[in-house]
């Protein structure tokens, strides 16, 4: 439902690719609970439709039917989406779980349907502008990419309530940021957690970013809605600095140096990452505050102790820090590179165990 998928074909009726949309991706299959039309359906009997979708009429075509979808890997409109932006339709037959050739109609409904995150807030917010239109490109642009001074930068968030937005890399961040500033850097998932985590496509927002980018941070901005760019801090940081205002930092600790405290004490550590990667492997002392509804966990964090975060490689758990910091928690230290650091410092992990064997 609502999703078009587009068959190219030769001057010899020859077909050449389809372009998927959100109904078939690399590794995975769109979503059966976005529809906004679809009041009256369940999210199985819209899988049930998507099965219908594929079986019928994607899959009977020639395997080398080259699949050019929508969406790729970050995107929150599937569940397992590979990074790569081209498949072929054969490959897919072969990898993608969704399309195994035995594969039952209930079968299919159950593993489309089983572990659905609830949808970004925003989503429904850009439905809506994609019926009742948005400001033109051009004109967010204007806005979006006006240097402030340190001081009009100061009043603007003062009298807008704009949300300062911090788009460079979190190595860079951690080490010194306006207090407050929300990190969502632009070199990771940046256009999806935004969605995710900012919500409100209306609202105000000052960017802090590397010099040179602020054309394409106001840019990806507005291709998930949020087109309230105000400006951005020209000079940046330094000059922030240099004006002699306050800057945070985040503290952090190496593994190694974690494992030797952990070996004396028991810390309180959040994993930021996804259920299904928690569920993969964790820390076994870690609890699961997943970064897209970390607004959920809030009452979760100690307000006093130190406590820990991390995610896979440092990038989303330096966005929980920020959201944290910038709602008053001050008490944390980000664990540095993450997951994949915590395996090689020899710290010990629990693997998943099935339920069925519990």
């Amino acid at each position: 439902m609502e999703s078009t998928t587009y068959l190219l074909r030769d001057e010899k009726n020859k077909d050449i690719a389809i372009f998927s949309g959100d109904t078939l991706f690399l590794g995975d299959v769109g979503r059966p609970d976005l529809a906004q039309k679809a009041a009256d359906l369940t999210q199985e009997d819209l899988a049930g439709i998507l099965y219908e979708s594929l079986r019928k009429k994607i899959m009977p075509l020639a395997d080398d039917v080259l699949v050019y979808p929508a969406h790729g890997a970050g995107s929150a409109c599937g569940k397992n989406l590979s990074k790569e932006t081209v498949g072929t339709l054969g490959e897919q037959k072969k990898t993608n779980y969704a399309l195994r050739a035995d594969m039952t109609k209930d079968e299919f409904v159950k593993e489309v349907t089983n572990g659905l995150l609830p949808p970004p807030q925003y989503f429904p917010l850009n439905v809506k502008m994609n019926k009742e239109g948005y400001e033109d490109i051009k004109t967010v642009l204007e806005s979006g990419t006006q240097p402030l001074s340190v001081e009009a930068f100061e009043v603007a968030a003062n009298e807008t309530g704009a949300i300062v937005l911090d788009v460079r890399h979190q190595d860079v961040f951690v080490k010194g940021h306006i207090p407050q500033s929300v990190f969502i850097g632009i070199d990771g998932g940046f256009a999806p957690w935004v969605g995710a985590l900012l919500g409100n496509i209306a609202q105000p927002i000052l960017l802090v970013t590397p010099k040179g980018r602020e054309e394409e941070t106001v840019t990806r901005l507005a291709r998930v809605g949020f087109d309230n760019t105000l400006g951005y801090l020209e000079g940046g940081i330094d000059a922030w600095k240099k004006e002699g205002k306050l800057v945070d930092t985040i503290e952090g600790i190496e593994p190694e140096t974690l494992k030797k405290q952990m070996e004396d004490n028991e810390l309180e550590i959040f994993d930021v990452r996804k259920p299904n990667e928690f569920l993969s492997e964790h820390v076994p002392m870690a609890q699961n505050t997943p970064l897209d509804f970390i607004n959920d966990h809030m009452s979760e964090f100690p307000q006093k102790n130190a406590f820990y975060l991390h995610c896979a490689g440092g990038y989303r758990s330096v966005i929980a820090a920020s959201i944290l910091k910038s709602r008053g928690i001050h008490n944390l230290i980000d664990i540095k590179g993450g997951f994949a650091k915590i395996k090689e410092s020899g710290i010990k992990v629990s693997d998943y165990v099935c339920p069925s064997t519990l």
